[in-house]
């Protein structure tokens, strides 16, 4: 395998081991046996197993949030409809046979202290999927974007959480059900005038006005 590939075989073991039995109880040596490398061969590539882990992390967040964007957008065109099928798309991925809940919230809670840089990692991963939800709420004319964004976050967080102990989609369908509700109820700006409609009401006026 080129380097690159090497590397790329070596993040990917790493995550899938890390969501199988955590971050601290996956050694060094656990590791290279699965990838099927030597130890030099991981060195040479991670200096530490804090570098490995934060290289996994980073791999993980890219990839759920284009294949996130992908989905959504594929899924849906109105930004409203979109913001539902976020929901389609943690359902799909809860339903997975390797589901074992959020490697992110993982790495959280075995790495407590808010300076630690895998801690930091999460914190960083969260943060970028709430702005992807505000950036739909925006685009769906909410009056309060960011509020209706962290509350589509909180059902996220919460569906994602029961899923792990009920190993089933039905936490996140519920918490569609709720989003749903939530987006009806929610008001929404009204839409500015298109350039033709503005210039129609202004010759409306300017004649009611010749006409006085």
């Amino acid at each position: 395998m080129r380097r690159s590939e090497i590397r790329g075989h070596l993040l990917d073991t790493a995550l899938r081991l890390f969501n199988l039995h955590g971050y601290h109880a996956t050694g060094i040596d656990l590791l290279i046996a699965e990838a099927g490398v030597a130890k030099t061969t991981l060195y040479r590539h991670f200096e530490t197993k804090e570098d490995l882990i934060l290289a996994a992390l980073e791999r993980r967040d890219e990839q759920s949030r284009a294949e996130m964007r992908v989905f959504v957008e594929q899924r849906a065109n109105e930004p409203y409809e979109r913001l539902l099928a976020t929901f389609d798309f943690l359902e799909a991925s809860v339903r997975d046979k390797q589901f074992r809940g959020c490697i992110f919230m993982s790495a959280a809670g075995e790495h407590k202290e808010a300076v630690d840089p895998v801690f930091r990692a999460a914190v960083m991963h969260k943060r970028l999927v709430l702005a992807y939800f505000e950036e739909l709420a925006h685009a769906a004319r909410f009056a309060e974007p960011k509020r209706m964004a962290e509350m589509i976050n909180l059902l996220h967080e919460g569906a994602t959480a029961v899923a792990q102990i009920t190993r089933t989609g039905e936490p996140v369908r519920a918490s569609k059900r709720m989003a749903a509700s939530l987006l009806a109820e929610e008001a929404r700006a009204p839409k500015e005038p298109s350039a033709r409609s503005a210039g129609a009401g202004e010759q409306a006026t300017a004649l009611n006005a010749g006409r006085s």
